[in-house]
């Protein structure tokens, strides 16, 4: 669960479906009774998130005029963040709105078009990013709710 809570922020990690992973390997314990609904829900639900994490960012570049570049300077930014966090969390924030300008001036856009589409990605990135967050978050308390549900055959031995 933890897992997918990182995976919100990291490019490289599916936030959502390895939540879901979660409350399935929960579901399957021999002490939980199968819930294939819930499981279904979540699934749906998780790869709903999986594809708009795709579709939302790339919805902002377009808008605001951004190219690829600008997408890919963001994702160059958030790994910057991460791997240097010298500013905290600001980092997360300021770095991916770097990345994505660098990106668009790369790309030989003039300055004023290079900010407006750095702050298409920008915004289409923290959209996905919030989104995926918010999801896992949500899976994570679904995954304690259950857990504590059905605490005395999961911890039996403390029982």
């Amino acid at each position: 669960m933890l897992t997918g809570i990182l995976g919100s922020f990291l490019p490289v990690l599916p936030g959502p479906p390895i939540s879901w992973i979660g409350l399935l390997l929960l579901i399957l314990t021999k002490v939980i009774p199968n819930d294939w609904w819930f499981l279904g829900i979540t699934f749906v639900v998780a790869a709903i998130v999986f594809a708009l994490d795709y579709i939302i960012p790339a919805m902002g570049t377009k808008k605001f005029g951004g190219s690829r570049s600008g997408m890919a300077g963001t994702v160059v930014g958030l790994l910057v963040a991460i791997i240097f966090p010298v500013l905290g969390v600001f980092g997360i924030i300021i770095w991916p709105f770097v990345g994505a300008l660098i990106g668009e001036l790369l790309n030989k856009a003039d300055n004023k078009t290079a900010l407006k589409a750095a702050f298409g990605s920008f915004i289409g990135f923290l959209t996905g990013t919030f989104l995926k967050f918010v999801v896992t978050i949500v899976y994570l308390g679904l995954f304690i709710a259950k857990a504590w549900e059905y605490r005395q055959g999961l911890f039996s031995f403390f029982y």
